[in-house]
């Protein structure tokens, strides 16, 4: 047994190249009486065979000097001689060895019987059941009798049940031909209904042509009709049409009569206003007059050219004592200002850099993808084949959960079995289907997968009571249920509680140990609640820390003795469900960001009452820049308006000294029309308020000004 493992060829020896081992088996006997016998030779060649094997190949084995294989040499010991050679050792049990040194000698024939071969032990208790049965055989007359009286009743039963199947098979028959004879009857009730109808469809037939041929002249005078009747309708829409053009014919000619008694009147009004036309012109030159004594009499009232000139002197110096001060109040409030634009900047690169730390389920992907390439592929297939899927597929389940913290990650990497993380969740049985299909059948990729029935798992109660979780929390230490701890979809978490009993477990901190040593813990928690009818104590599950170490405790009740078994273990961080960052660089990035905003808090107050302060200066310049400008403008335009009111003048006496007679160009040649006139007083009418509008707002400026000219 100790050289099982070893190459046969080296077991050649003494300088020899081969090796010949012959068995010769007990003589079997056959079916037809004969005994036979089988001669099993093996030669082992020293040459043969692979060195880094184990020699297989160096051996040949021949059955009555015929060549076979190992294969059939075996079949041949163990089928027909039942001979086991697969193993040559057998062990005992600890607690059989004292046994099997008490056996007598017929037990430790059974137990010999049973090492060598289960053929003989068969046998062996074929031949001890017939004995008992032949020794038993004379005391079971009686019962056999009975067992005969019972067995007659039985078959007396089932034969009338016999003539009762024959019966109704009969009058199965019967039925069978009967509903043939009825389909027969129908068929012929149906062709004598049909050929009833093919001789009324045929009268039909006749009566139709009879009235055909009756109606025909009727049909010929119908036509004639209808042709005459189109005549006279073509008649008549020649008729309307020469009609309608009579009609327009008569409509223009009135049209140009009402036109030319229009014109007619309007050129007799024409001469009637000549009159008129003199006496408003006249008005007109009276009106401009008065205007133009007006519009002196104001302009003696502003100030000289010269008073305004050395007032804007005095207004530009005070513009440059004021353009220097908020030169430097803007210098002063640019520099706070660029202070808080780096404050800015730096706190959004800290959120920016602090938003890609943050997303734990990218990076968690990422990296589950790049360190296993099933997982990967998986991945990648069915993110590229989502539309092929009837609901969504969530997975893997690593990338899917987020703990709350690092310690709930390590808790829950612990509990959870690796193949489970690397697992694909589907919500019905066709998409676990065609998942398993396309991707383990057709790519030959390696995939977990998980089925959550329309991804929802079936709401259970929890182990534990609220009242009785309410006293784990005060007094032995206990914080949440593990699925409290982290976050998932609802699929993953139903994937979780129906694999791992996430909702069973519970997670608690260091003043768990205290209650495990001294308050009887472990059997509180073994006690099922009232209304849980099962026998025996519950098992448990829990994680919590101590002195700055993790670890798992879990018991177990004992079917049979009902103690409980306890193990524990400490337990490192989490690998697959680390977060995808430093914690220490998002502490950091977010006292950046805190930072931040108490600096720009801090300076924005002074850079608002500084802009508020620029504001008011910006606001006295200007309305000292638009007074200012505004009398210059005031009296150039008055100016301006002066002479427009002057060649107004001398327009409006020269129209009205000359004749006011209205030319119609169109009619006469060119000339003067009373409505251009008519347009022009109104232009200038318009012209004229416009001016003294504007002159009256100069006017208000000048009793303003009277304070700075003094």
């Amino acid at each position: 047994p100790r050289a099982r493992a070893a190459p046969p060829r080296l077991f050649i020896k003494h300088e020899k190249e081969q090796a010949i081992v012959e068995i010769e088996l007990a003589p079997l006997l056959k079916s037809n009486g004969k005994e036979a016998t089988h001669i099993i030779k093996r030669i082992i060649d020293r040459d043969r065979g692979s060195d880094r094997g184990k020699g297989a190949g160096a051996s040949t084995y021949f059955i009555n000097g015929h060549k076979s294989t190992l294969k059939s040499v075996k079949e041949l010991v163990s089928d027909r001689y039942h001979i086991h050679i697969d193993n040559l050792c057998t062990f005992l049990p600890q607690d059989k060895v004292g046994n099997f040194s008490g056996f007598d000698k017929q037990a430790l024939l059974l137990e010999t019987e049973k090492s060598l071969s289960g053929h003989l032990y068969n046998t062996h208790q074929d031949l001890i059941e017939l004995e008992r049965a032949l020794q038993s055989s004379g005391t079971d007359v009686a019962t056999i009798e009975n067992e005969l009286a019972k067995l007659t009743k039985e078959n007396e039963r089932l034969e009338r049940e016999k003539e009762l199947m024959e019966e109704r098979q009969s009058y199965l028959e019967r039925i069978d031909l009967l509903k043939k004879k009825r389909a027969w009857l129908i068929f012929d009730q149906k062709r004598e209904e049909a050929k009833a109808a093919k001789e009324q469809r045929e009268e039909l037939k006749r009566k139709r042509k009879e009235a055909e041929r009756e109606v025909r002249p009727l049909k010929e005078k119908h036509a004639d009709v209808a042709g005459k009747h189109s005549r006279i309708e073509s008649r008549y829409k020649a008729v309307e049409t020469k009609i309608k053009k009579d009609k327009k014919a008569y409509d223009d000619c009135l049209a140009k009569a009402d036109r030319y008694t229009d014109e007619f009147g309007n050129e007799l009004s024409e001469y009637h206003t000549i009159d008129a036309q003199q006496r408003r012109a006249e008005k007109a030159v009276e009106k401009e007059r008065l205007r133009l004594e007006q519009i002196e009499a104001e302009g003696n009232e502003y100030p000289s050219m010269e008073v305004i000139d050395r007032t804007m002197s005095e207004k530009k110096v005070e513009m440059a004592r004021l353009k220097a001060q908020k030169v430097s109040e803007q210098r002063q409030v640019s520099g706070v200002i660029e202070r808080i634009e780096d404050a800015e900047m730096e706190k959004k690169q800290a959120a920016e850099r602090l938003a890609g730390l943050k997303d734990d389920k990218a990076l968690r992907l990422q990296m589950i993808c790049q360190r296993i390439k099933s997982v990967g592929d998986a991945y990648d297939f069915i993110d590229h084949n989502r539309k092929m899927f009837r609901r969504k597929v969530w997975g893997p389940i690593a990338a899917e959960v987020q703990p709350n913290n690092q310690k709930s990650a390590s808790y829950l990497e612990n509990h959870v079995a690796q193949n489970t993380w690397k697992a694909f969740v589907v919500e019905c049985k066709q998409d676990y289907d065609l998942l398993y299909r396309e991707v383990k059948q057709k790519l030959n990729i390696s995939i977990n997968i998980i089925m959550v029935n329309n991804g929802q798992h079936e709401s259970r109660p929890r182990l534990y009571s609220d009242a009785r979780m309410e006293v784990l929390r005060q007094e032995h230490g206990f914080l949440d249920y593990l699925d409290e701890t982290f976050t998932a979809p609802g699929p993953i978490m139903g994937a979780l509680i129906d694999r791992h009993n996430v909702d069973r477990v519970l997670v608690g901190g260091d003043a768990v140990h205290n209650s495990l040593e001294r308050k009887d813990l472990l059997n509180f928690l073994s006690t099922r609640e009232a209304n849980d009818r099962r026998p025996g104590k519950q098992g448990s599950c829990f994680f919590y820390t101590y002195k700055g170490v993790s670890i798992k405790f879990m018991s177990q009740a004992s079917r049979y003795t009902g103690l409980i078994g306890t193990t524990s273990k400490d337990i490192g961080p989490a690998r697959l469900l680390r977060f995808g960052s430093n914690p220490g660089l998002m502490d950091q990035f977010d006292i950046t960001i805190q930072e931040a905003d108490e600096f720009i808090a801090k300076l924005q107050p002074v850079v608002n009452a500084t802009i508020v302060k620029l504001d008011e200066m910006n606001g006295q310049a200007i309305v000292t820049v638009q007074f200012m400008g505004g009398m210059k403008r005031a009296l150039e335009r008055k100016d301006e308006k002066i002479a427009s009111l002057e060649s107004s003048l001398e327009a409006a006496i020269k129209r009205s000294r000359t004749d006011n007679i209205e030319v119609n160009p169109n009619k006469r040649g060119e000339g003067y029309t009373i409505q251009e006139e008519t347009q022009a007083g109104a232009t200038m009418d318009g012209t004229h308020e416009e001016d003294f509008s504007r002159a009256a707002h100069v006017n208000e400026h000048t009793h303003e000004s009277t304070s700075l000219f003094s």
